[in-house]
Protein backbone atom coordinates (compact mmCIF):
# COMPACT_ATOMS: atom_id res chain seq x y z
CA UNK A 1 0.00 0.00 0.00
CA UNK A 2 1.72 3.78 -1.03
CA UNK A 3 -1.65 5.60 0.08
CA UNK A 4 -2.42 5.13 3.74
CA UNK A 5 -5.69 6.61 5.52
CA UNK A 6 -6.58 6.50 8.87
CA UNK A 7 -10.02 8.81 10.82
CA UNK A 8 -8.40 9.35 14.15
CA UNK A 9 -10.92 11.84 16.55
CA UNK A 10 -12.20 13.83 13.86
CA UNK A 11 -8.77 13.94 11.46
CA UNK A 12 -8.33 12.31 8.20
CA UNK A 13 -4.95 10.89 7.70
CA UNK A 14 -3.68 10.74 4.18
CA UNK A 15 -0.13 9.50 3.91
CA UNK A 16 2.24 9.02 1.18
CA UNK A 17 3.79 5.76 2.30
CA UNK A 18 6.34 4.69 -0.54
CA UNK A 19 9.72 5.46 0.92
CA UNK A 20 11.53 3.22 -1.19
CA UNK A 21 10.87 5.29 -3.91
CA UNK A 22 11.15 8.43 -2.40
CA UNK A 23 7.62 8.82 -1.93
CA UNK A 24 7.43 9.31 -5.85
CA UNK A 25 3.69 9.59 -7.23
CA UNK A 26 1.83 7.17 -9.76
CA UNK A 27 -0.83 7.60 -11.02
CA UNK A 28 -2.25 5.05 -9.03
CA UNK A 29 -1.58 7.00 -5.65
CA UNK A 30 -3.10 10.38 -7.10
CA UNK A 31 -6.50 8.73 -7.55
CA UNK A 32 -6.10 7.46 -4.31
CA UNK A 33 -5.40 10.29 -2.86
CA UNK A 34 -8.43 11.91 -4.88
CA UNK A 35 -10.60 9.43 -3.70
CA UNK A 36 -9.63 9.65 0.00
CA UNK A 37 -10.20 13.68 -0.08
CA UNK A 38 -14.10 13.31 -1.67
CA UNK A 39 -14.40 10.24 0.98
CA UNK A 40 -12.88 12.81 3.37
CA UNK A 41 -15.22 15.47 2.12
CA UNK A 42 -18.32 12.90 2.56
CA UNK A 43 -17.91 12.14 5.89
CA UNK A 44 -19.54 13.74 8.51
CA UNK A 45 -17.15 12.07 10.95
CA UNK A 46 -14.52 14.37 9.62
CA UNK A 47 -13.72 17.62 10.83
CA UNK A 48 -10.10 17.79 8.70
CA UNK A 49 -7.58 16.47 6.51
CA UNK A 50 -4.08 15.73 7.31
CA UNK A 51 -1.74 15.07 4.52
CA UNK A 52 1.90 13.74 5.57
CA UNK A 53 4.83 11.96 4.48
CA UNK A 54 7.14 9.88 5.69
CA UNK A 55 10.17 11.59 8.15
CA UNK A 56 12.74 13.43 5.65
CA UNK A 57 10.77 12.93 2.27
CA UNK A 58 7.55 14.32 1.88
CA UNK A 59 7.53 13.65 -2.08
CA UNK A 60 10.10 13.56 -4.64
CA UNK A 61 7.06 14.53 -6.87
CA UNK A 62 5.95 12.39 -10.23
CA UNK A 63 7.22 9.08 -10.53
CA UNK A 64 9.09 9.69 -13.67
CA UNK A 65 8.55 6.65 -15.32
CA UNK A 66 4.83 6.44 -14.83
CA UNK A 67 4.58 9.77 -15.80
CA UNK A 68 6.83 9.44 -18.99
CA UNK A 69 3.80 7.58 -20.02
CA UNK A 70 1.24 10.03 -20.47
CA UNK A 71 0.01 11.20 -23.54
CA UNK A 72 -0.67 15.21 -24.16
CA UNK A 73 -4.44 14.08 -24.71
CA UNK A 74 -4.51 12.83 -21.47
CA UNK A 75 -3.10 15.74 -19.76
CA UNK A 76 -6.36 17.92 -18.85
CA UNK A 77 -7.69 14.64 -16.93
CA UNK A 78 -4.81 12.85 -15.66
CA UNK A 79 -4.80 11.45 -12.07
CA UNK A 80 -2.86 14.09 -11.05
CA UNK A 81 -5.72 16.70 -12.25
CA UNK A 82 -8.37 14.42 -10.25
CA UNK A 83 -6.16 14.64 -7.14
CA UNK A 84 -5.91 18.25 -7.50
CA UNK A 85 -9.72 18.71 -8.13
CA UNK A 86 -10.14 17.03 -5.08
CA UNK A 87 -8.11 19.08 -2.91
CA UNK A 88 -9.09 22.65 -4.14
CA UNK A 89 -12.55 21.63 -3.82
CA UNK A 90 -12.17 20.00 -0.37
CA UNK A 91 -14.31 21.98 1.55
CA UNK A 92 -12.67 21.35 5.17
CA UNK A 93 -9.67 21.99 6.54
CA UNK A 94 -6.72 20.46 5.02
CA UNK A 95 -3.55 20.36 6.82
CA UNK A 96 0.23 19.67 5.43
CA UNK A 97 2.90 18.23 7.22
CA UNK A 98 6.22 18.41 5.41
CA UNK A 99 9.59 16.91 6.44
CA UNK A 100 11.92 16.59 3.92
CA UNK A 101 12.02 17.30 0.21
CA UNK A 102 8.55 18.14 -1.13
CA UNK A 103 9.53 18.29 -5.49
CA UNK A 104 7.15 19.65 -7.83
CA UNK A 105 3.43 18.60 -7.33
CA UNK A 106 4.68 18.19 -4.04
CA UNK A 107 5.22 21.87 -3.61
CA UNK A 108 2.67 22.80 -5.73
CA UNK A 109 -0.04 20.88 -3.80
CA UNK A 110 0.71 23.01 -0.30
CA UNK A 111 -0.11 26.10 -2.63
CA UNK A 112 -3.63 24.64 -2.38
CA UNK A 113 -3.54 23.35 0.91
CA UNK A 114 -5.44 25.62 4.10
CA UNK A 115 -2.36 25.09 6.82
CA UNK A 116 1.09 23.72 6.24
CA UNK A 117 4.19 23.34 8.51
CA UNK A 118 7.67 22.47 7.47
CA UNK A 119 10.87 21.10 8.50
CA UNK A 120 14.08 22.95 9.52
CA UNK A 121 15.13 20.11 7.22
CA UNK A 122 12.58 21.07 4.26
CA UNK A 123 13.45 21.72 0.97
CA UNK A 124 11.20 23.05 -1.71
CA UNK A 125 11.97 22.63 -5.41
CA UNK A 126 9.84 23.15 -8.31
CA UNK A 127 12.07 21.81 -11.60
CA UNK A 128 9.28 21.94 -14.29
CA UNK A 129 11.43 23.97 -16.88
CA UNK A 130 13.95 21.66 -16.19
CA UNK A 131 12.00 18.66 -17.99
CA UNK A 132 11.34 20.72 -20.60
CA UNK A 133 8.02 21.26 -19.03
CA UNK A 134 5.98 24.41 -17.47
CA UNK A 135 4.40 25.46 -13.98
CA UNK A 136 1.29 23.78 -13.19
CA UNK A 137 -1.97 23.65 -11.13
CA UNK A 138 -1.79 27.23 -10.77
CA UNK A 139 1.49 27.33 -9.65
CA UNK A 140 2.42 30.28 -12.18
CA UNK A 141 -0.34 32.42 -10.88
CA UNK A 142 0.26 31.95 -6.98
CA UNK A 143 4.04 31.59 -6.80
CA UNK A 144 4.25 35.23 -8.61
CA UNK A 145 1.62 36.82 -6.12
CA UNK A 146 3.23 35.13 -2.80
CA UNK A 147 7.04 35.95 -3.69
CA UNK A 148 6.81 38.84 -6.71
CA UNK A 149 8.03 38.28 -10.13
CA UNK A 150 11.80 38.49 -9.27
CA UNK A 151 11.33 35.54 -6.75
CA UNK A 152 8.90 33.24 -8.45
CA UNK A 153 11.43 33.47 -11.73
CA UNK A 154 13.77 32.06 -9.22
CA UNK A 155 11.63 29.43 -7.66
CA UNK A 156 9.64 28.74 -11.19
CA UNK A 157 12.39 29.21 -14.21
CA UNK A 158 15.81 28.75 -12.67
CA UNK A 159 13.95 25.46 -10.30
CA UNK A 160 15.61 27.13 -6.85
CA UNK A 161 14.85 25.32 -4.11
CA UNK A 162 13.80 26.87 -1.10
CA UNK A 163 14.08 26.27 2.32
CA UNK A 164 11.23 25.76 5.24
CA UNK A 165 11.93 29.41 6.53
CA UNK A 166 11.68 30.88 2.34
CA UNK A 167 8.18 29.33 2.59
CA UNK A 168 7.40 30.68 5.74
CA UNK A 169 8.34 34.16 5.05
CA UNK A 170 6.96 34.05 1.72
CA UNK A 171 3.32 32.69 2.73
CA UNK A 172 3.53 28.90 1.29
CA UNK A 173 3.93 27.69 5.00
CA UNK A 174 3.25 28.43 8.48
CA UNK A 175 5.67 27.61 10.25
CA UNK A 176 9.14 25.85 10.35
CA UNK A 177 9.70 23.32 13.24
CA UNK A 178 12.00 20.73 13.95
CA UNK A 179 11.65 17.93 11.76
CA UNK A 180 10.54 15.87 14.89
CA UNK A 181 7.90 18.03 15.64
CA UNK A 182 6.02 18.95 12.34
CA UNK A 183 3.55 15.82 12.46
CA UNK A 184 2.66 16.55 16.06
CA UNK A 185 2.19 20.14 15.64
CA UNK A 186 -0.01 19.53 12.70
CA UNK A 187 -1.82 16.96 14.28
CA UNK A 188 -2.59 19.59 17.09
CA UNK A 189 -4.05 21.83 14.88
CA UNK A 190 -6.13 19.59 12.86
CA UNK A 191 -8.10 18.49 16.40
CA UNK A 192 -8.33 21.95 16.65
CA UNK A 193 -11.30 21.74 14.57
CA UNK A 194 -13.16 19.24 16.60
CA UNK A 195 -14.10 22.23 19.46
CA UNK A 196 -15.63 24.44 16.20
CA UNK A 197 -18.68 24.70 14.25
CA UNK A 198 -18.19 22.53 11.16
CA UNK A 199 -20.66 25.11 8.92
CA UNK A 200 -18.89 27.97 9.78
CA UNK A 201 -15.63 26.46 9.20
CA UNK A 202 -16.58 25.39 5.80
CA UNK A 203 -18.35 28.51 5.12
CA UNK A 204 -15.60 30.18 5.79
CA UNK A 205 -13.20 28.66 3.41
CA UNK A 206 -15.53 28.94 0.67
CA UNK A 207 -15.26 33.03 1.72
CA UNK A 208 -11.79 33.00 1.70
CA UNK A 209 -11.60 30.79 -1.38
CA UNK A 210 -13.83 30.08 -3.37
CA UNK A 211 -13.70 33.35 -6.14
CA UNK A 212 -9.70 32.08 -5.66
CA UNK A 213 -10.76 28.79 -6.85
CA UNK A 214 -12.38 30.12 -9.98
CA UNK A 215 -9.45 31.94 -11.61
CA UNK A 216 -7.71 28.71 -10.17
CA UNK A 217 -9.03 26.23 -12.25
CA UNK A 218 -8.84 29.13 -15.35
CA UNK A 219 -5.22 29.36 -14.92
CA UNK A 220 -5.13 25.28 -14.62
CA UNK A 221 -6.62 24.78 -18.34
CA UNK A 222 -4.08 27.46 -19.84
CA UNK A 223 -0.87 25.94 -17.72
CA UNK A 224 -2.57 22.54 -18.81
CA UNK A 225 -2.37 22.98 -22.08
CA UNK A 226 0.67 24.62 -22.67
CA UNK A 227 1.82 21.51 -20.20
CA UNK A 228 0.63 19.12 -23.03
CA UNK A 229 2.48 20.45 -25.95
CA UNK A 230 5.22 20.94 -23.95
CA UNK A 231 5.15 16.97 -22.94
CA UNK A 232 5.44 16.16 -26.64
CA UNK A 233 8.09 18.74 -27.05
CA UNK A 234 11.60 17.82 -28.24
CA UNK A 235 13.07 19.99 -25.30
CA UNK A 236 11.28 17.08 -22.98
CA UNK A 237 11.95 14.11 -25.01
CA UNK A 238 16.23 15.28 -24.35
CA UNK A 239 15.22 15.80 -20.58
CA UNK A 240 13.15 12.59 -19.78
CA UNK A 241 15.93 10.74 -21.93
CA UNK A 242 18.65 12.34 -19.81
CA UNK A 243 17.03 10.88 -16.82
CA UNK A 244 16.16 7.32 -18.01
CA UNK A 245 20.18 7.35 -19.15
CA UNK A 246 21.44 9.17 -15.94
CA UNK A 247 23.40 12.07 -17.64
CA UNK A 248 22.97 15.72 -17.69
CA UNK A 249 20.68 17.29 -20.65
CA UNK A 250 21.98 18.73 -23.53
CA UNK A 251 19.78 21.70 -24.33
CA UNK A 252 22.30 23.42 -26.45
CA UNK A 253 20.41 22.13 -29.95
CA UNK A 254 17.36 24.02 -28.98
CA UNK A 255 16.48 27.58 -29.86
Amino acid sequence: MTIKTALLNGVYTIEIARLEKKNALTSDMYLAMAKALNDAKADGAVRSVLITGQPGIFTSGNDIEDFAKRSATAAAVSPARAFMDALIGCDKPVIAAVTGAAIGIGTTLLLHCDFVYVSDEARLVMPFVSLGLVPEFASSQLIPQLMGQRKAAEKLMLGDPFTGAEAVECGIANAVLPAGEVAPHARRVAERFNALPPGAIRATKKLMRGRLADGFFQTIDAENAVFAAQLQSPEAKEAFSAFFQKRKPDFSQFS
